[in-house]
């Protein structure tokens, strides 16, 4: 566990960075000691940046740490993410371990950098004299505003997995759904499974074979 000293300095490399660059740099701590995942943002600053404050829920990142083996974990410096009203962020996420190499809380920087982007786009065509073969830059990841937002992104992102509506969908295609909730730590956050199961038209039972299916694939 996190000692008192080591979450004070945590506030304090964020109050540090926030400054240094800006107030178009959101600095965000989470809190992962108690496994509350619901308000797991115990320190923000430039919180406007994404629109969330203290109290709120976790993003992808933070439910990767939370299913995965703490020991495989690095991490993720330098990638893209999108807001809920379409700016960008340049993104890095630090895990902070404790004295036994658990991971107790995460370190994240959010730097909008939409209007840098414009700038950039602008000059290119200005100095470019061949247009590109292609974008090889991925997509950013949406930034959920709350749990319930980031469990809707997960649904969708696992029926677009399968490629068809859940209508059509067999009972290998909600397998492979599942397995993929699963996997992104979508049953970690408190009720999801309700939620899922109207979702795929399937019972709580159905849900829990469907998973156990998926782990001994």
């Amino acid at each position: 566990m996190l000692s008192r000293a080591t979450l004070q300095t945590l506030r304090q490399i964020a109050h540090g960075v926030s400054q240094q660059f800006g107030n178009n740099c959101e600095v965000v701590i989470h809190d992962l000691r108690h496994g509350q995942l619901d308000n797991s943002i115990i320190f923000i600053e430039n919180g406007h940046v994404s629109s969330r404050k203290v109290g709120d829920g976790p993003s992808h990142i933070v439910l990767e740490a939370m299913k995965h083996n703490p020991e495989t974990l690095e991490d993720k410096l330098c990638y893209l993410t999108r807001t809920h009203d379409g700016r960008i962020l340049k993104s890095s996420t630090m895990y902070i371990r404790d004295e036994e190499g658990e991971v107790a809380a995460i370190f994240s920087i959010n730097h909008d950098i939409t209007a840098l982007l414009a700038i950039e786009g602008s000059i290119r065509s200005l100095v470019s004299v061949t247009t590109p073969e292609g974008d090889t830059q991925s997509q950013p990841e949406n930034i959920p505003l709350n749990v319930n937002d980031l469990l809707d992104e997960l649904i969708n992102q696992s029926i677009q997995l399968v490629g068809k509506p859940v209508a059509m969908m067999n009972k290998e295609d909600k397998i492979k759904a599942i397995q993929f909730l699963n996997n992104a730590g979508a049953f970690l956050i408190t009720k999801s499974g309700d939620k899922i199961s109207r979702q795929f038209n399937i019972s709580k039972y159905t849900l829990y074979s469907y998973m156990d299916a998926s782990k001994a694939d």
